[in-house]
């Protein structure tokens, strides 16, 4: 059993590999690629619990501040219940948070082996290509996750049996590059930066594989 499936089931909520084009194709103003999180709000994870019917309705209380999706995602989460009535999105959330924290610290450290669990091909060798970039010019990133401030469901896509899931995360890291000899060249370990990032995860309803993969992540 991988690293990843280890984490994901320990949450409850198996998970990930991925086609990640921006989180290493685009700067977002903390130095080299990805951004960080801070801990979610104390609100519980929304369970959309099984109704009778083909569609199975999503909780919609007039605040929505404590949900882990946004109204928009709500018509798109019923026909994902429908079509999988095992899905959980507060369980998906807390294996979608972790897989955040595992896909950034791995690059950071260039740990080939974990990304390589969590990645599909596309995304392994996107990763790979910038980290053998930056082993090239004898930098190391010392970033730091700080904490996310929240992450929720934005959109859900169901495209002949295959669901793709939304998520938006807000948070907060610390960037460092260092030099071959570790002299500090950019960012600051006292001055975190706030992060908007999309990413987006898909599975293949009635697959005997619980495991979610990213598909596409990009900075908002």
């Amino acid at each position: 059993m991988t690293a990843f499936s280890i984490v994901l089931l320990a949450m409850i909520a198996a998970f990930l590999g991925m086609r990640l084009y921006s989180v290493l194709g685009k700067r977002t103003g903390h130095e080299q690629e990805p951004v960080l999180p801070r801990e979610r709000s104390a609100a519980s994870p929304v369970r959309l619990d099984e109704n009778d019917g083909s569609q199975a309705p999503a909780p919609a209380p007039a605040d929505t501040s404590g949900l882990v999706y946004e109204p928009a995602a709500e018509a798109g989460l019923r026909q994902l219940l429908a079509s999988d009535r095992n899905f959980d999105a507060g369980r998906f959330m807390e294996g979608a948070e972790a897989a955040y924290r595992m896909i950034l610290e791995a690059y950071w450290k260039g740990d080939r082996d974990t990304l390589r669990d969590l990645c599909d091909d596309d995304s392994y060798e996107a990763f790979a290509d910038a980290i053998a970039a930056r082993e090239s010019r004898g930098e190391t990133l010392d970033n730091r996750l700080m904490g996310i401030d929240s992450a929720k469901i934005t959109a859900v896509e169901l495209n002949r049996g295959e669901a793709r899931v939304t998520v938006r995360y807000h948070a907060d890291i610390s960037a460092v590059t260092r030099d071959a000899d570790g002299k500090l060249i950019a960012g600051s370990m006292s001055d975190a930066s706030q992060t908007d990032d999309l990413w987006t995860f898909r599975r293949q309803i009635g697959s005997n594989d619980p495991n979610w993969v990213l598909d596409e992540a990009e900075s908002a």
